[in-house]
């Protein structure tokens, strides 16, 4: 926790935390600086839009997934199933944006010479800031969404199978089930996780960005993560990179609090 103060002090490499120099404006020269630039502004905007995205796609996706392989009847193919979905979530962002060029290149990816042979227009996936936002949020589904369902496919396995015999004595189909028991079920597990997710809105993780990134996306691929490395790492404005994690950090247990605050508003079950 000592080294917090780096974002309020003038870092220097050969002085103590504890002996380095106050920045000036009371300590709270590089977050002006942050806030007085525009990669940084841009650097926000971009990571609020690409984890909204994520939340609102790749959120309910694990869900869906977890409710169709409880339906499965066959226990050896429900396997395979979640064997093959979870394998993604075991491959680099480095690997997996060298699968997305050979998938997605303009010219000389497998996708877009399919197209062309069949007569349709070529998309540009990787070169154009929509396509890009749009195979940006894809890929983090498919590397994701397998893992994340184990899960929901735990808590699901937690609920009383008596409640399916009597809504099959009933006559209540495979939908009516899931709607009326599975869903409730899980309800309590759904809501810790949106909450979590929720807590990392202004979070951002660096590999996946920075991994399928190139000079034509910049405008909506620099991240927070990125503008540290960039600015922190390869600029060694430490007390900077400091300052912006120190911002993202507090923005983000505040989110926390209020997700949580709203969960229990609504009746549902907080984190804490």
């Amino acid at each position: 926790m000592q080294y917090i103060q780096i974002a309020f002090k003038k870092y220097s490499i050969v002085k103590s935390v504890w002996e380095m120099p106050w920045a000036d404006n009371n300590g709270l020269e590089y977050f002006i600086k942050a806030f007085s630039n525009k990669d940084f502004i841009n650097a926000v905007k971009n990571t609020i839009m690409l984890n909204f995205l994520d939340l609102i796609c790749g959120f309910p996706a694990p869900i869906i997934l977890a409710l169709l392989l409880n339906e499965l009847p066959f226990p050896r193919y429900k396997r395979v199933t979640q064997t093959v979905a979870y394998m993604p979530h075991f491959l680099s962002w480095v690997i997996i944006a060298g699968l997305a060029r050979q998938l997605f290149a303009p010219s000389t990816g497998l996708v877009n010479n399919f197209l062309d042979k069949i007569g349709m227009q070529t998309i540009p996936f990787l070169n154009e800031p929509t396509w890009w936002v749009i195979t940006y949020v894809f890929l983090g589904i498919w590397q994701s969404v397998g893992w994340n369902t184990i899960i929901y496919l735990a808590a699901i396995a937690g609920i009383n199978p008596e409640l399916y015999e009597a809504a099959e004595m009933d006559g209540a189909g495979r939908f009516r089930k899931m709607w009326h028991i599975t869903l409730p079920g899980i309800r309590t597990t759904i809501v810790t996780l949106l909450i979590l997710s929720l807590g990392r809105i202004l979070g951002s993780e660096f590999d996946r960005p920075y991994a399928l990134m190139n000079h034509m996306v910049n405008n909506v691929s620099n991240v927070i993560s990125i503008f540290v490395f960039k600015y922190g790492i390869q600029g060694l404005q430490f007390s900077l990179a400091t300052a912006v994690g120190l911002f993202q950090s507090v923005v983000c247990v505040i989110f926390l609090f209020i997700a949580n605050a709203l969960a229990k508003r609504f009746g549902e079950r907080g984190v804490w």
